[in-house]
């Protein structure tokens, strides 16, 4: 039966798939693609942890058998029959190993992934005690994946490779092309976006989140359409079930009619043409009607996004967040030389364009690890991130540094410091950097000049920009967290992501103030928040005097669009009416 599930839109574009379920669980499972020549090894890995626990079981039986009817009732040795039962039962083994085979999952992912399929079907079961014996099924699933646990395998998601297909709406589909897929999960982390970030997905829906959670972030910049805050959608989409992500409307349609998925095949073709059309833009310079030259840079996660942004147009990196090469690594935080070579990558990438590198910025929605979320505070936003957990660590801070200044010297670098709010902050970073240096020094090693920047992200900042400007060469406004701060909003709670408001008279004037001080002192100053790449605001940041954006590369085309069609002297004036207005939004449509 066909049926919608509504949330927020995230990534633009039309994605039509097979749903892929991430199942939760109380153990950290990772989820990764492996390759073809690990089948057997992972099919063995399964039987292993099975088998492991069928020997505890067996055990505990022997004791059990050994025992009295008063130390051992009648129930648990039923009980544990039933678990032996359970774990023995062909369909849980016989799917994992189809999952495995057929889709290439990993391991521990094929368990919970046939966990909820047999899950299912107990749900469905007429009989109580039937029905409960999915809770025996969940436990015992548990502890096989804690008996795997710390056994798996690096991530190396393919990029490239053949599903399965099947039942009759296949038909509708071109039968020479692979079946997209569509993952679907309660939450991912932007660690869990990154490992799947050449894989074979389609599109991505989770439960949770809001427009600039940095799971949303990072799916907007696989250029892919995504829903997020779609709650239950995890629950009420079955594995393999067809499945469209409009992610313009903010929309999750499953099990569609031929009809509708007909009518989603067309949308997706027209949205391939305007892409198409964009397209003709690349090499057209970014000045707009009145003869204002527009600077259009890019926001990566990883040194190979580089290309991305070179092929997207850009100019230069404007945000390059080092933090994802921080996530996911179980504690294990990268050295120097492994800092300084990704960081070179990124800079010989851009071919002489110049590269802007943000310290690492963790803590809140962006935890070191999956595994490791901060519940030991209430707000972690408002707590111990980004260039505080930096200072609160000098060593790991002054490795950062040293690997960032010795990059510099194989092109133009910038060096962006997130979160700042104190002098005494801005002191204490900057005495850092320049025993960064002398380290270098002490050391005989190379490095280059770099022109030191600060992110403008928290009302405090924005509201002190004299004393930013006589330390820094230039700013960066990160609207998302300014947004979140300025509005007292956690920007990846989907309860309140519709008070979540950059069109806020608040925010707006932050930001121009930001811009206008800049413009006074003669500094450089762009946005890098998601504002920037978003096409709805493009005018109003330009008459704000904004010369500077930095977005995802997917974004930039549609921005230069824009761009191409302003006249930024008539742009003024509205500018100032919309900032002065109670609800810059109305006249916003209005306009």
């Amino acid at each position: 039966m066909t049926f919608a599930i509504h949330g927020l839109a995230v990534a633009r574009g039309i994605a039509i798939g097979r749903a892929v379920l991430v199942a939760s669980s109380r153990v950290d499972v990772a989820h990764y693609f492996i390759e073809a020549s690990q089948v057997d090894a992972e099919i063995g890995r399964i039987r292993a942890g099975r088998n492991s626990v069928v020997d505890e079981i067996q055990r505990l039986q022997t004791s059990v058998a050994h025992m009295g009817s008063k130390e051992a009732p009648h129930e648990l040795s039923a009980l544990l029959d039933v678990h032996l039962m359970l774990l023995q039962d062909e369909e849980l083994i016989g799917g994992v190993t189809r999952w495995i085979s057929d889709r290439l999952y990993n391991a521990e992912w094929a368990l919970t992934t046939q966990l909820e399929v047999i899950g299912r079907q107990f749900d469905e079961m007429e009989d109580e005690y039937l029905r409960e014996r999915k809770a025996d099924l969940e436990q015992l699933v548990e502890k096989v994946l804690r008996v795997m646990k710390g056994m798996a395998s690096p991530v190396v998601p393919p990029t490239n490779r053949a599903v399965r297909k099947t039942s009759q709406q296949d038909l509708l589909l071109d039968d020479t092309v692979d079946v997209p897929l569509i993952l679907i999960a309660h939450d991912l982390s932007p660690a869990d976006m990154l490992q799947f970030k050449q894989s074979v997905f389609a599109g991505f829906i989770t439960d949770v989140g809001g427009k600039t959670s940095h799971t949303a972030i990072v799916a907007r910049s696989l250029d892919i359409p995504a829903v997020v805050g779609a709650r239950l959608s995890s629950q009420l989409v079955r594995q393999d079930d067809w499945v469209i992500i409009d992610g313009d409307a903010g929309v999750v349609v499953v099990d569609p009619s031929p009809i509708i998925l007909a009518e989603y095949g067309f949308k997706q073709r027209q949205h391939e043409l305007d892409r198409g059309r964009l397209a003709r833009l690349l090499h057209t310079p970014a000045v707009t009607l009145d003869g204002q030259k527009i600077e259009l840079l890019a926001n990566i996660e990883m040194p190979e996004d580089a290309l991305s942004a070179i092929k997207a147009g850009a100019v230069g990196v404007g945000l390059f967040r080092s933090e994802f090469l921080f996530m996911g690594r179980q504690g294990k935080l990268p050295n120097e030389e492994e800092q300084y070579q990704a960081y070179r990558r990124a800079i010989e990438g851009m071919q002489g364009l110049p590269v802007t590198i943000r310290t690492v910025d963790v803590g809140a929605d962006k935890p070191l690890d999956s595994s490791l979320q901060d519940e030991a505070h209430l707000n972690p936003a408002l707590g111990l991130r980004a260039i505080r957990w930096s200072l609160a660590d000098p060593a790991m801070f002054l490795t950062q540094l040293r690997a960032i200044l010795r990059a510099a010297a194989h092109g133009q670098a910038n060096l962006l410091i997130p979160m700042l709010v104190h002098a005494s902050e801005i002191r204490h970073t900057m005495a850092l950097i320049d025993r960064a240096r002398v380290e270098l020094d002490n050391r005989g090693v190379a490095y280059g000049p770099v022109k030191i920047g600060a992110m403008i992200e928290i009302p405090a900042a924005a509201l002190t920009l004299k004393v930013f400007l006589k330390y820094f060469d230039f700013l960066s406004i990160g609207t998302n967290d300014l947004i979140q701060y300025t509005l007292a909003i956690d920007r990846a709670d989907e309860s309140v992501a519709h008070l979540y408001d950059p069109l806020h008279p608040a925010v707006l004037r932050l930001v121009a103030l930001t811009i206008a001080e800049c413009h006074a002192q003669g500094k450089h100053v762009s946005v890098c928040g998601e504002m920037a790449g978003d096409t709805s605001l493009t005018r109003l940041l330009l008459g704000m005097g904004l010369r500077s954006f930095s977005m995802h590369p997917a974004q930039i085309l549609a921005v230069k669009q824009e761009v191409l069609r302003a006249d930024v002297a008539k742009l003024t004036g509205w500018a100032q009416q919309v900032m002065a207005d109670d609800e810059p939004g109305l006249r916003m449509v209005k306009h």
